[in-house]
């Protein structure tokens, strides 16, 4: 149901589903615009007429109150994010884990947003201050819904705004019984807000609405441009992480027999939906021989079955229509790439679908170039670094990469020399609630997780006032 004003409501219609066999899990509401309307009300009236955006206290007793009731949860909400959205149970409840951490890191930092004050005249006193920024919309993704709400929730929380949340209609099950953790006396009514809904009416009025502050979203590039568009009018606040393609360059110096397996686990994260999942092997060519070998039999060798088997390597893609429509982009790709190392298929009734490696020469195929959201991965050669950071910055992206080498000279070097938001040096894909993470160029705006997340939600106000300076006090001219 949705959560509007402190109260559930609606009747379930529309059904979620288990993507590892079609099984339906449940139902949930079909929302509209008068939902999204009575969701923006309240939200507005609550920021506006309540003292939740000045009662710190209060903002962090409700986020360890939260962090609290989900790990009391952590079992069955790791079980029903697996199911609904088929990644595999120890993914799920990492997941799950690193939601709860980020709820307790947002907790501590709500009682520490602080501003300065300087006195850049004699007698003038200017006083800084990062105030809530009021009402935010959260859209949040289908491929890690439990960690992406809490990312964007917890520090607009932290900085006192007011919220609506509205899921990916995939994961709606898993948003639900996050936010009914939520749901406790301390929180105001009206303070967090639920919508759901399979398709976009609602997202788009949050969008175009002159009361909703900040916009939160996570997903395509494509996406997030049409929101920037219709966001222009109201000139809202927008934090955006948007898509990737992460390429890891690996030097002469690196073991490649011990790496392809974590590049390989790193490429298959929740079956290739990850927008930081490894995409593109960038390896120097005298290990090119080798990165072939020890690439194709590390992915080959990974399981696909149900998430909810401890046994499985890679569940199921979102959805059938999702598994389709990846693979069509991916047997394109076999055909016009210069080899094909490890060709994927497709299983059922399951949306399941194995690795697929290429080897491509040309940077500017498509498939080079383009977010293709699955098990795919191109291998490319490079001889210089020069040539190597030329080639990883050679998207429209940048979001991560990864620096493998044992010269720390060199790895610091071409971390510095790549354009993405984060970049591993030999590791990928290692995310903290502490550490600060987004894209460069259409990978977004914006930054989400550590303290600068608090940004995306804060306004900066100057309050200025002459006091004075004491009688008697000579002030000195320029």
């Amino acid at each position: 149901m949705n959560w509007i004003a402190g109260e559930w409501a609606g009747k379930p219609v529309l059904a979620s589903s288990d993507p590892s066999n079609g099984e339906t899990l449940g139902r949930f509401v079909s929302s509209n615009t008068q939902d999204a309307d009575a969701a923006v009300a309240a939200a507005r009236h609550t920021f506006d007429h309540t003292t939740w955006a000045q009662d710190a206290r209060r903002r962090q007793d409700v986020l360890l109150r939260w962090a609290q009731a989900l790990e009391l949860s952590v079992e069955p909400l790791a079980e029903l994010l697996t199911r609904e959205n088929g990644k595999t149970i120890g993914q799920a409840r990492g997941e799950m884990r690193a939601a709860i951490s980020e709820v307790r890191y947002y907790a501590g930092l709500a009682r520490h947003i602080a501003g300065h004050v300087i006195e850049p005249e004699p007698g003038t006193i200017s006083t800084m201050l990062r105030e809530a920024a009021g009402v935010a919309a959260i859209i949040v993704p289908w491929n890690a819904p439990a960690v992406l709400l809490v990312r964007s929730l917890a520090p607009a929380l932290a900085a006192g705004c007011t919220a609506i949340v509205k899921p990916a209609a995939q994961t709606s099950l898993i948003t639900a019984a996050m936010i009914r953790c939520l749901d406790q006396p301390a929180l105001p009514a009206g303070a967090v807000n639920l919508l759901l809904e399979n398709g976009a009416e609602a997202a788009a009025r949050l969008v175009e609405s002159a009361d909703v502050d900040v916009i939160s979203f996570t997903g395509s590039t494509e996406v997030g441009k049409r929101i920037m568009r219709a966001a222009a009018d109201s000139m809202k606040r927008l934090s955006l992480e948007l898509g990737g393609k992460s390429c890891c360059v690996v030097f002469e110096d690196s073991d490649v027999k011990a790496i392809a397996p974590r590049l390989a686990r790193a490429a298959t994260i929740i079956s290739g939906q990850q927008c930081t999942a490894a995409r593109r092997i960038l390896v120097h060519v005298s290990k090119a021989d080798q990165m072939r070998d020890e690439l194709v039999k590390a992915l080959a060798s990974l399981k696909v079955g149900p998430g909810i088997d401890p046994a499985s390597d890679i569940g199921a893609l979102i959805d059938v229509a999702s598994r389709d429509a990846v693979q069509t982009t991916v047997e394109r790709a076999c055909d016009l790439a210069d080899r094909v190392l490890l060709r994927g298929t497709s299983s059922g009734p399951g949306a399941f679908l194995s690795p697929t490696l290429v080897e491509h020469g040309d940077p500017h195929a498509f498939f080079c170039q383009d977010e293709i959201f699955g098990p795919f991965v191109t291998l490319e050669t490079f001889e210089t670094e020069k040539e190597a950071v030329e080639k990883a910055n050679n998207t429209v992206f940048g979001l991560s990469a990864s620096v493998w080498t044992h010269d720390s000279a060199r790895a610091f070097r071409i971390a510095r020399a790549l354009r993405d938001g984060t970049v591993w040096i030999n590791d990928h894909n290692k995310l903290f609630a502490e550490a600060e993470t987004g894209g460069y160029r259409q990978s977004g705006l914006g930054r989400l997780h550590g303290y600068d997340a608090l940004a995306d939600f804060t306004e900066s106000k100057h309050i200025c006032v002459g006091a004075g300076v004491l009688e008697g006090i000579e002030v000195l001219g320029s």
